[in-house]
This record gives structure tokens, sequence and C-alpha cells, in this order.
């Protein structure tokens, strides 16, 4: 089970039951859950592949919500969607 020491037991269920949703999509390869400093907390993956996605990840969306702050300081990420020809990445902040 994916602990939080900030939500309730409720919320921790919630969040369980959001991956598995996701995961049973057609076509989900994997799912990560980081934390703000970029370090892997829950994923599908193996190891060295999360350790490689999570710190790109991490980066890009730092570097995006810099750039989206700075056209609008009001504004703020709240979702990164990332295609490719054969993948697509979406990460929520």
């Amino acid at each position: 089970m994916l602990w939080c020491p900030l939500c309730p037991l409720s919320s921790q269920a919630e969040v369980e039951e959001t991956l598995k949703r996701i995961q049973s999509h057609k076509g989900v390869v994997a799912t990560m859950v980081i934390n703000a400093e970029g370090i892997p907390i829950r994923t599908t993956l193996d190891n060295s592949t999360t350790v490689q996605y999570a710190g790109l990840l991490h980066q890009l969306t730092m570097k995006t919500r810099s750039a989206v702050r700075d056209i609008d300081p009001q504004n703020d990420l709240t979702c990164l969607r990332i295609r490719t020809k054969k993948h697509e990445i979406m990460v929520a902040p």
C-alpha cells in the first residue's frame, strides 16, 4: 500500500484505486509516483528504469513549471503531456 504521512487512510485507498484504474487502461505500460524531490515512491518499472525516468522527468517538470511561471506568474503547471511516435508520458505534478 502507498503510504503518505500527510494523507488520511481514506485518501491512501483512493490513491491506490486511482493507480490501479490508470494501470488497467489499454496501452498503459507503467505508472510511477515520485515525490517533490524526484525520488520514486511507487513504480511498476524495474529499479534502473525507474531511477532514470524519475530523474529526467523531475528535471523536465521543474523547468517546464518555471517556464509557465515566467510567462504568467499567476499560473502553474497542472499537467505535462509528452508524445513521441511510440509512446506518451503524462505527468501530473
